[in-house]
């Protein structure tokens, strides 16, 4: 389980994040949805300390973050990050992105990272692309072996920062695709996204976000039939 308790973040005197109290149960998944600049991607951000709360409490089950620092790099070896520019090495081939990590964190050997990189390209639909540098790939290539560098540490959680922003709208549907065959395969999922039809399809629930604060945490049918704030109402009309 996943906790934020009266979060908020500022940055340069400019507050981002604020009265932030949310729950993000194992196993289940989250879309993190509202306007731009209503503070989606940094509350992401905060869950894995990338960025640091100016107060508040960040639980990853019974370790709170902010109190015990040091434990970070276990933290956020169970916790992949998908972010929105793919952050690719770009002197890699696709095979060597996805397996560098298990060689550097999880100290395998290259024969056996080679392994769980090929499986996991392979799944995400590039079994054919494994020897090519980023220049090479399309937008959704890119985003597709940034996924499976994420699900190759063996993830607990997944978090998906905005991954189709950057991408045109069939190379969005690339990314998609593999991203709903990933939704209840046992774990937690939490994706900011500006595609509320996706979001509609596969979160188990909706965190509805404006100004810096969460507006309403609710199952993903009651959001979209009965919002209960105006803003959540004023921000679904202006979607349809």
């Amino acid at each position: 389980m996943i906790k934020l308790e009266n979060v908020k973040k500022e940055f340069q005197g400019v507050t981002v994040l604020q009265n932030i109290d949310v729950t993000f149960e194992n196993g289940k998944t989250y879309a993190i949805i509202g306007s731009s600049g209503a503070g989606k991607s940094t509350l992401l951000r905060c869950i894995n300390y990338l960025e640091k709360p100016t107060q508040g409490k960040v639980w990853h089950d019974d370790v709170e973050l902010t109190q015990n620092q040091d434990k970070l790099p276990l933290i956020r070896e169970k916790c992949g990050m998908v972010f929105q520019s793919f952050n690719l090495f770009a002197h890699m081939r696709a095979v060597d992105n996805v397996a560098f990590a298990l060689k550097k964190v999880k100290k395998m050997n290259n024969a056996d990272a080679m392994a769980i990189a090929v499986e996991q390209l392979t799944k995400v639909g590039l079994a054919h692309r494994l020897q090519n540098y980023p220049h090479q790939l399309s937008g959704g290539e890119k985003q597709r072996v940034a996924i499976a560098r994420a699900l190759a540490m063996d993830p607990q959680v997944m978090l998906f920062d905005e991954p189709t922003s950057a991408l045109d709208p069939e190379m969005t549907q690339e990314v998609l695709r593999v991203m709903k065959g990933l939704n209840h395969t046992g774990m937690t999922i939490i994706i900011v996204t500006h595609e509320i039809k996706f979001a509609k399809e596969v979160a188990d629930e909706i965190v509805y976000m404006d100004k810096s604060e969460i507006i309403e945490q609710t199952d993903t049918k009651t959001f979209f039939e009965t919002p209960q704030s105006a803003r959540a109402k004023e921000f679904l009309a202006n979607m349809i």
